[in-house]
């Protein structure tokens, strides 16, 4: 039960580290440059404020290198759970990361049409304005459709850790409730987008109790002084 508890702790350190990059990459970083149906005072927060926006990309990027690291991480600790399911789950994860990566792409065309480069003068300053708006509205419609792989993957992982023996049942029903709000939420957005914000505010809590319940007990716990059970 050690190696299993040292497993799910690394897991878990590779969760928060996920979590940490994410939230400022994906939430901050766009929440205090962007100003939506701007395209000037964007432009203008993101030349006066371009490290944080280089930072915001890097860390886009070091989370989903951490995901990586972590669904490796998480099929080392279920494989003997259900091999086909970790399987499945790194699977999925493994799918999300390059919709990701070129979504992140966009955001740096964003820091080149900024550039000021010989080639770009052929643009006034609205035309090179309104592109940048488009590629940022390109990357935020590309994490939409990843958040489709961000729900996914949680259902093979709900279920691995619901039967495990070694993670209360609990965290396996609320991954599964938290997948089905990550697909309802980008499917909203793709379908319907003048419901998304009140969609988005119905699913606030599901789309994180789920994962952050599952990542503290990951660190804090780790697995439950019990073998292993068998799905």
């Amino acid at each position: 039960m050690e190696s299993f508890r040292k497993t799910a702790r690394v897991a878990g350190i590779f969760y928060l580290g996920m979590a940490l990059f994410g939230v400022f990459g994906i939430m901050y970083v766009p929440s205090t440059l962007f100003v939506p149906g701007d395209a000037t005072a964007t432009a203008m927060n993101i030349k006066g404020n371009e490290m944080l926006f280089r930072l915001g990309i890097v860390s886009n990027l070091t989370c989903q290198v951490l995901f990586i690291f972590l669904a490796l991480q998480l099929y080392k600790l279920f494989k003997s759970v259900n091999a086909s399911q970790a399987r499945l789950l790194v699977g999925l994860v493994i799918a999300s990361v390059p919709v990701s990566f070129i979504s992140t792409l966009n955001q740096y065309i964003a820091l080149i049409l900024l550039s000021s480069a010989d080639y770009l003068k052929v643009f006034d300053d609205g035309e090179i304005n309104a592109m940048i708006m488009l590629f940022l509205k390109i990357h935020s419609e590309g994490i939409a459709i990843a958040e489709i792989f961000w729900g996914l993957w949680l259902f093979p992982f709900g279920y691995l850790a619901y039967h495990s023996g070694f993670i209360p049942r609990i965290f396996g029903i609320l991954l599964i409730i938290n997948c089905i709000a990550y697909v309802i939420n980008s499917l909203t957005h793709l379908l319907v987008p003048e419901l998304q914000g009140t969609v988005g505010t119905f699913l606030a809590v599901p789309l994180m109790v789920g994962e952050f319940a599952i990542m503290f007990w990951l660190l804090i716990k780790g697995v439950r002084d019990q073998k292993p059970a068998f799905a």
